[in-house]
């Protein structure tokens, strides 16, 4: 595999992991930026741009078509650690109270037995609304009213605030209505307008047309075959996959919100403002978001104050999850550092993709990540490539 792109001295680790990934572990074609105290120092691609064409890049027809510094993919999960920003900087605005009820800004929302369902249990998935009594097609779950409506008129399947299960899809529908009813825009707007454009970030949640042609093609691989490494990946007595295998299970309901089951390459899908899964970014958009919320970068101011900044990470929900049955961190919209999500240093927050894609922030090293693949591990809460490549960071940093 010919690595593409650039490494500061000291992270070339960085670029033997990445290389590794494509000789190791079935990388089809992806790319990795790093930016260290606001400058990037690596900035890597390599392979297709679709899923579907060979790793190795080679011309000829538009399934080989080779990953560029402008490929962008959908990012999948990746993208909640985006959208929970915009209700942290809506209550450093003082425009939203964390600590208030959803009914205040959303009234409907009231309904079965909800009065008291505060702001953060939405962002700390304590909600205890992950699946859909009824789940959507995959038109209503783009039309942006059917889900909120759906998730107004539902019971909690928990009391909330009392445990926490990843909302993998009906994030989407609350987060992305409480932001409508609070600032009039939709989230894919409002990210636009307060952050990616203002940071020039290639990231939109809401693919407009004109950027159509730089987005690959993704597909679902199969891992390969890899011990784990100790202290970085742990296996329940049942995991992930054996949960999801189950129809009954909250698992296998949270992610079939959704059925049957959306197709990500779809223009109509891409274009959706789905802020659980549909996001779409580089690499660099995704490092250079993470790397405003803890410093400024290239003259641009950084976006979260010190005390959202701890919101943030400081621990909402931790232990047995319901919906991903693994023990999990999150604070306030982030996933932390644990064994279901290995990150670079306890202080780290961000977010993986289910599949592959991960990025995130450590405020005490400066660092921030992004990594972006085509290729989908299916039922991987630890995804080996990206977790070769935060390893790299790390014996970068250590000198």
């Amino acid at each position: 595999m010919d690595v593409q792109g650039t490494v500061a001295d000291g992270f070339e680790p960085v670029r033997d992991a990445f290389a590794g990934n494509f000789a190791r572990r079935g990388e089809r074609g992806a790319a990795v930026v790093v930016y260290r105290a606001g400058r990037k120092v690596v900035d890597l691609w390599g392979g297709a741009k679709n899923a579907d064409g060979p790793s190795d890049g080679a011309c000829g027809d538009a399934a080989a078509e080779p990953w560029t510094p402008d490929t962008a993919q959908v990012v999948r999960s990746a993208t909640k650690g985006v959208a929970a920003a915009v209700p942290l900087l809506l209550h450093q605005r003082g425009l939203v109270d964390l600590d208030a009820p959803v009914g205040t800004y959303w009234p409907e929302f009231k309904a079965a037995g909800k009065e008291r369902l505060l702001v953060r249990h939405l962002l700390s998935h304590r909600a205890g609304l992950p699946v859909l009594d009824t789940p959507l097609t995959p038109a209503e779950a783009i039309d942006g009213v059917s889900g909120p409506r759906a998730l107004a008129a539902q019971a909690p399947a928990w009391e909330p605030g009392t445990a926490h299960g990843y909302h993998a899809q009906t994030y989407s529908w609350l987060l992305g209505e409480l932001v409508r009813r609070v600032t009039g825009r939709s989230i894919g707007r409002w990210v636009a307008e307060e952050i990616a454009g203002p940071l020039g970030l290639d990231l939109w949640i809401g693919l407009p047309d004109a950027e159509r042609a730089r987005v690959g093609r993704i597909a679902d691989i199969a891992p390969p075959a890899e011990p784990a490494t100790p202290g970085l990946r742990m296996r329940p007595k049942r995991s992930v996959s054996d949960a999801y295998s189950d129809p009954g299970s909250l698992t296998r309901r949270a992610f079939g919100a959704i059925d049957p089951q959306a197709d990500e390459n779809d223009p109509a899908y891409r274009a959706a403002e789905l802020p659980a899964s549909a996001g779409i970014a580089t690499a660099d958009a995704l490092a250079r978001f993470y790397a405003s919320l803890i410093g400024d970068v290239d003259g641009a101011r950084r976006l979260f104050a010190p005390a959202t900044l701890t919101l943030a990470r400081t621990e909402e929900s931790a232990g047995p999850d319901k919906v991903l049955v693994v023990g999990t961190r999150f604070g306030l919209g982030y996933m932390l550092h644990g064994p279901a999500c290995p990150l670079l240093a306890p202080g780290s927050f961000g977010h993986p993709g289910r599949g592959g894609s991960l990025a995130f922030a450590d405020p005490e090293s400066g660092t921030a990540f992004g990594y972006v693949t085509n290729g989908m591990q299916k039922n991987v809460t630890a995804d080996p490539r990206a977790q070769a490549l935060v390893r790299a960071v790390g014996k970068a940093l250590a000198g």
